[in-house]
């Protein structure tokens, strides 16, 4: 049975495979690609190995994936009309816990949409893209938080991760220090006595440092704990066969305080042997040792040395200014502002059971506050005749007293009747 062919019928979307990356290389066009910039080195096979390798390199991460039953996960959708793709995106967790997920690439397919499509989605990157986000909030069950990262120029992807419930989070700049900078650094000795290796045994020291490196509404959106700064044997050895066949070398160490027994600073340099591609860096400084930025720049700058000349890409955030200002001394070149934005998705709570909250009505809830039945006044008197000096007696001492009953009680408040002296009760 033949499948249908009519582009008019409703979209429907499946889950991603390794044969449909094909389709990166064929939907080439700036303002239907929303790339994400948070990782740039997620995926670096897609800029050495031919298009015709690619698809045979995903397949080989779907195997790494299931030889590693607790590696990171690589995820996406398709949506299709007919037999016609319409977009696609990729998705990946951010943190071991899978609590924290990102979105690395929405693309949509600019050929779909000239003919019956465009009738029925007018704006490509809006509607698809809406719709695929959508669909990853609800199927992706166990992502609280989403993450994202977007280019500042790129308008039309701003609107779409705002109109989906994303918001900023914080401004990332993108410096290249070019290869006469680099070798400027290196003329400078570094001042560090305790670098040490990163290994398995680290991952508390560097999980507070990276800690007291970010903000509280940043580090509660990564939700990155010990075991993220760990890495699994298996693992490991996969990654550095994928590198060496790359072309990569990763250089990684910590600066030790022996006084505070914690790490205060942490590197790591991804030095490319190809010199079509750049190095990249990871810089993490404790801010209260802000004199550390030249001294490990230096140190990895030295280490860049026996590699092409090529430009070293650093990140920096906008709350990190004192890593913005050392940047701009040295004359690095700011290439990209992005702007990264995050989405909770703890409402989804509240929509699995509408009416549980919804449907209670404030007299069900404050039921054991209502009166049981109608007040009744009591007697009471607010005059203090005790200030002046007088005795007022009480209502029962009047009963048990031989006085006739239809003698009337005094009224309370009334100065001009005399009061009953004590002698008088005692004589009746």
């Amino acid at each position: 049975m033949s499948r249908s062919k009519d582009p008019t019928q409703a979209p429907r979307i499946r889950p991603i495979y390794p044969r449909d990356l094909e389709y990166l290389t064929a939907w080439e066009q700036d303002d239907l690609v929303v790339v994400d910039a948070l990782n740039p080195s997620r995926d670096p096979s897609h800029d050495i190995l031919p298009s015709a390798l690619r698809p045979w390199s995903m397949w080989l991460k779907q195997l790494g994936h299931w030889a590693i039953p607790n590696g990171q996960r690589w995820s996406g959708f398709v949506v299709e009309s007919g037999d016609h793709p319409c977009g696609l995106i990729e998705v990946s967790p951010f943190n071991r816990t899978r609590s924290t997920w990102r979105v690395d690439r929405v693309i949509i397919n600019p050929t779909a949409f000239s003919g019956g499509l465009s009738n029925h989605l007018n704006s490509p990157l809006d509607k698809v893209g809406s719709q695929l986000l959508r669909h990853c909030f609800e199927s992706i069950w166990e992502a609280r938080m989403w993450l994202a990262e977007v280019a500042v120029s790129h308008t039309s992807a701003l609107a779409l991760y705002r109109q989906n419930g994303f918001q900023p989070l914080a401004q990332v700049t993108y410096w290249d220090i070019l290869p006469e900078g680099l070798t400027q650094l290196a003329q400078q000795e570094p001042d560090l006595p305790n670098v040490v290796a990163v290994s398995n045994a680290d991952a508390q020291l560097l999980y507070q440092l990276d800690t007291a490196a970010m903000p509280p509404l940043v580090r509660q959106v990564f939700d990155q704990q010990i075991q993220d700064f760990k890495v699994q044997p298996v693992q490991g050895v996969a990654t550095q066969l994928m590198r060496r066949v790359q072309g990569i070398d990763v250089l990684c160490g910590y600066v030790f305080e022996p006084q505070r027994k914690a790490a205060i600073g942490r590197f790591e340099v991804t030095a490319s042997r190809d010199p079509r591609r750049q190095h990249q860096a990871e810089l993490t400084v404790h801010p209260a040792y802000t004199w550390l930025y030249p001294e490990l720049l230096s140190h990895m700058a030295r280490l860049l040395q026996s590699y092409p000349a090529i430009p070293l890409r650093i990140t920096s955030r906008d709350y990190q200014p004192e890593r913005e200002d050392y940047l701009t001394k040295i004359q690095a070149e700011p290439v990209e502002r992005t702007l990264m934005l995050s989405r909770s998705v703890w409402h989804k709570v509240r929509e699995a059971k509408p009416m549980a909250l919804e449907g209670l009505q404030l007299p069900e809830v404050l039921s054991g506050l209502q009166p049981v039945g109608k007040p009744i006044p009591g007697r009471m008197s607010w005059y203090n005749p005790i200030s002046e000096g007088s005795y007022w007696p009480s209502e029962s001492t009047l009963r048990s007293s031989s006085q006739p009953a239809s003698k009337p009680f005094p009224k309370a408040g009334r100065r001009s009747d005399p009061a009953p002296s004590d002698q008088g009760i005692q004589d009746s």
